[in-house]
């Protein structure tokens, strides 16, 4: 009975199989990629081999000269206006983590969607950091057609954190350079920034891609809740002391009870399957009035997800600012009161009787239809908890429907559900 022959050790294993440094490594990746043709394959990431290929696809030279060159005025004061909200979401947490990284020499750098920085930390110049001199300014576009391979063009190609040290940079000058970037996705889940730390000639002496990530979920957090408009938020966790964290998950009700927008967080826990435009009743088991009676409780209260799996839940409601203070101005006009002209005087009016809990009730007591039935008489405020109550039930909790019924915007129904007394 004949054997195959035995393969030699030689075709079973790689030409160098252990290193000395991780820089050995990179350097055989460069070597097997760039002079031999091959796919350095476990010697760097994938997404490093995928952003190689591309620049090799583009006819650019590794040893090609690198322009540092700011894009155009006009471009740069269009992406800082674009980014406005990002750049005030990500002001206290870029703050706080140059405050931490004051000794180490890293900058914090934050691109937006398209690799334009619009944000870089300060720094007195120095003679060993050449070349980060030049990449830290405002304006400096990091995309892969202009920088080639560093952390922030790969990951606005992968949409993954990831971390690039000096060789595994594609063009030769930036090869002193280490950085770890990860995203900052919007309420859709597209792509809003890149949060980057990068410092030059010589290695991290921490863990960046893990400190870089943190900060990347804060600003990411605070981006879906400063852009929540009239929404249900969710905030919860397997473990209460996780609210309010970067940990914690998020997700955005609207006032028809589907989900707007979700962070990661919450897509880890509610499954892989919880997406935008989902009910949220088939992801939390519970229909949008039961959510919003949780708004009522100061702490946060268990629930059982359909899954199975038990997390700590917060619940509160958020109105854009303009409708909590002027909601009276823009509302229809209840029924039987007479639609005031739109004045300076009559604004001005209007929005005060919108905080008032007395012309609240009123309103909405005015704007009862004839079909249903009289409620009992009882104070105005409890008149018209009753009337909202009895509102949502007949429409399922929707607050759009309910919003309509009784004649007022939903911004002020919204309003008088938070400011119940907590439950007993």
């Amino acid at each position: 009975m004949s054997h195959p022959p035995a393969a030699s050790p030689r075709s079973t294993l790689p030409a160098q199989p252990f290193f000395v440094s991780p820089g050995q490594r990179v350097s055989l990746a460069r070597e097997r990629f760039f002079a031999d043709g091959q796919r350095p394959t476990g010697l760097v990431s994938e997404s490093v081999i995928q952003s190689w290929s591309r620049c090799v696809r583009a006819h650019r030279s590794p040893r090609e000269a690198v322009v540092f060159d700011p894009v155009s005025r006009s471009r740069l004061h269009a992406a800082l206006a674009r980014n406005h909200e990002l750049l005030q979401a990500a002001r206290g947490e870029l703050q706080r983590l140059e405050a931490a990284l004051g000794g180490t020499g890293c900058r914090v750098l934050l691109s937006d969607a398209d690799g334009v920085l619009v944000h870089v930390t300060q720094a007195v110049a120095t003679s060993a950091e050449p070349v980060l001199q030049q990449v830290s300014r405002i304006g400096i576009d990091l995309a892969e057609q202009q920088l080639g391979t560093n952390a922030p063009s790969v990951v606005m190609k992968s949409g993954a954190a990831v971390t690039v040290f000096g060789g595994e940079h594609y063009f030769d000058c930036m090869q002193t350079l280490h950085c770890a970037a990860a995203p900052i996705h919007d309420g859709r889940g597209h792509l809003a920034g890149v949060l980057d730390l990068t410092v030059e000639a010589r290695p991290f002496v921490f863990d960046a891609a893990a400190l870089v990530g943190v900060y990347a979920t804060a600003i990411e957090n605070r981006l879906l809740q400063s852009g929540a408009g009239e929404h249900l938020v969710l905030q919860f966790q397997v473990c209460s002391t996780m609210l309010d964290t970067p940990l914690q998950a998020l997700v955005g009700i609207g006032s028809h009870g589907r989900v707007v927008w979700l962070n990661g967080a919450a897509q880890q826990l509610l499954g892989p399957r919880a997406r935008p435009a989902d009910e949220a009743e088939a992801l939390f088991g519970c229909t949008l009035t039961q959510l919003l009676a949780r708004t009522r409780a100061a702490e946060p209260q268990p629930l059982r997800l359909p899954s199975g799996l038990t997390v700590w839940l917060r619940a509160r409601l958020h109105a854009r600012d303009g409708m909590q203070h002027s909601v009276a101005a823009t509302a229809p006009p209840a029924r039987g009161l007479a639609a005031a002209p739109s004045t300076p005087s009559t604004s001005a009016t209007s929005a005060t009787s919108a905080t008032s809990p007395t012309s609240t009730a009123a309103a909405l007591a005015a704007s009862l239809p004839p079909a249903l039935p009289e409620l009992e008489r009882t104070t105005l405020n409890q008149h018209a908890r009753e009337l909202i109550d009895k509102a949502l039930a007949a429409h399922g909790g929707n607050i759009s429907r309910t919003a309509r019924l009784l004649g007022v915007s939903r911004g002020l129904l919204y309003r008088r559900l938070r400011e119940r007394p907590p439950a007993a």
